[in-house]
C-alpha cells in the first residue's frame, strides 16, 4: 500500500523534518507533494501531512494547503491521515496540528486515533517516550514517526451490523439547541444502532484531580478509578461497550462544558489501560454566536489526539443557535442532518 504525503516546506526550516521522513518513510511506496498549488486528485487516498511551522508558526506554503481544505469541502473524500508537524520553538506545533485536522476533516479526510507526532524546538515533548524506549530524544521521534506510517498503512475502522453508539452531555432537554439536534439525528439512527444516552449534569461527575501515575494505572487496571462516581459506574463500561460517542457541545465560552472536560480527562484512568483506536469520535457543536470551530479543535485534541479514538471524515455538525429551538429552524438544516446521520452509519455500519 502506498502514501502520500503532503509537504509545504517552508525554506531553512526542513532539515530536521526531512530526517524525520527518511526515517519513516523506508521501505515505504511514497509520493512526495511539495506543491500546494497542484495539489491534484487525492480522494480515497493513504496521506501523511508533514509541516514544518518554524520559530513563529508562520508557514505561507502550510496557508495555501489550509485555504485549499476550507474551500473544497470534496477535496479529501475517502481519504485516511495522520500528521507530522515539526517546530523550532516549544509553541505552535499542537495549534496548527488542530487547525490542520478541522480543515483536513471537514474536507473529508479521516484520521487515525493518536494521528499526530509532534517535535517541538527542543523536542522535550518526547522526553517519556524517550525514557521509557531509553533512547535520545531525536531517536524517540524518528521512532514515532515510523510507527504512525504503519498504524495509518494498516488501520481500518470496525464495521457492525448494528454498532452500539455511546451520547454525552451536559445539557437541559427543556432548552438545548445540541439536544434537540441530536434528537433529530438519533431519530435518522434508530433501528441502525444501539443508542446509550448518558448525561453528565449537575454534578455528577468529578473533574481529574491527577493522581499520581503509579495509583492512575492501579485504578485503570481494575476498571475504574479512585474518585468512582458516574464515571466508573456507568461511563466507562459505557465506552467499553461503544463503537462510536457522540459528544454532544454547547460552546460555552469558546470551550466545551465544565463537565464533558471531565469526561475527557478522567477517561485517563480508562486510557492507561486500553487505546481507543477502533472507536469513533463525533460531535454536534452549537454556538450562541460563534466559536464552533474551536469547539471542535478541542475535541480533536483531547480525544482524537491524545485519547486514541478514530476521527471519521466530517466528525462533526457545527451549528450557530441562540434562542432554544431555533437550531432546528436554520435554513437547510434538514440536508445537514441527513448528511450527519449518513456520515455516522457509513462509518459504522456494514
Amino acid at each position: 500500500m502506498s502514501l502520500t504525503v503532503i509537504y509545504p516546506k517552508l525554506a531553512g526550516s526542513c532539515s530536521r523534518l526531512d530526517g524525520v521522513l527518511t526515517h519513516a518513510l523506508a521501505d515505504v511506496p511514497h509520493r512526495i507533494i511539495d506543491n500546494m498549488e497542484r495539489l491534484g486528485d487525492l480522494s480515497g487516498q493513504h496521506l501523511l501531512f508533514a509541516v514544518p511551522v518554524g520559530k513563529f508558526g508562520i508557514n505561507p506554503a502550510y496557508q495555501q494547503l489550509l485555504l485549499a481544505l476550507r474551500q473544497d469541502t470534496g477535496l479529501l473524500a475517502g481519504c485516511t491521515a495522520g500528521l507530522i508537524v515539526d517546530g523550532e520553538s516549544e509553541l505552535y506545533t499542537k495549534s496548527a496540528a488542530t487547525e490542520l485536522t478541522l480543515a483536513a476533516n471537514r474536507s473529508g479526510c479521516a484520521f487515525v486515533g493518536r494521528p499526530l507526532v509532534e517535535g517541538t524546538g527542543s523536542l522535550t515533548n518526547l522526553r517519556v517516550q524517550a525514557d521509557n524506549l531509553g533512547c535520545t530524544l531525536e531517536q524517540s521521534y524518528h521512532t514515532a514517526a515510523r510507527e504512525l506510517v504503519r498504524r495509518l498503512l494498516s488501520f481500518t475502522l470496525p464495521k457492525k451490523d448494528r454498532p452500539e453508539v455511546l451520547v454525552l452531555h451536559a445539557s437541559s432537554h427543556h432548552i438545548s439547541n445540541t439536544l434537540d439536534l441530536w434528537d433529530s439525528v438519533a431519530q435518522r439512527l434508530a433501528g441502525r444502532c444501539t443508542v446509550t444516552e448518558i448525561g453528565l449534569r449537575n454534578g455528577t461527575v468529578f473533574d481529574c484531580s491527577g493522581c499520581p501515575y503509579t495509583m492512575c494505572l492501579h485504578f485503570g487496571e481494575q476498571g475504574g478509578c479512585f474518585y468512582g462516581s458516574v464515571m466508573q459506574d456507568e461511563v466507562y463500561p459505557a465506552v467499553r461497550r461503544a463503537d462510536a460517542i457522540v459528544m454532544v457541545c454547547p460552546n460555552y465560552n469558546d470551550a466545551i462544558s465544565a463537565n464533558l472536560t471531565a469526561f475527557v480527562n478522567r477517561l485517563t484512568a480508562l486510557f492507561r489501560q486500553t487505546r481507543f483506536y477502533d472507536k469513533a469520535l463525533f460531535a454536534i457543536v452549537v454556538s450562541g454566536y460563534s466559536g464552533g470551530d474551536i469547539v471542535a479543535r478541542q475535541l480533536i485534541g483531547g480525544l482524537n489526539m491524545n485519547k486514541s479514538f478514530h476521527l471519521p471524515g466530517n466528525f462533526a455538525l457545527i451549528e450557530t443557535a441562540n434562542a432554544p429551538g431555533e437550531a432546528l429552524r436554520l435554513p437547510g438544516i434538514d440536508a445537514r442532518l441527513d448528511g450527519f446521520s449518513k456520515t455516522i452509519l457509513h462509518a459504522l455500519c456494514e
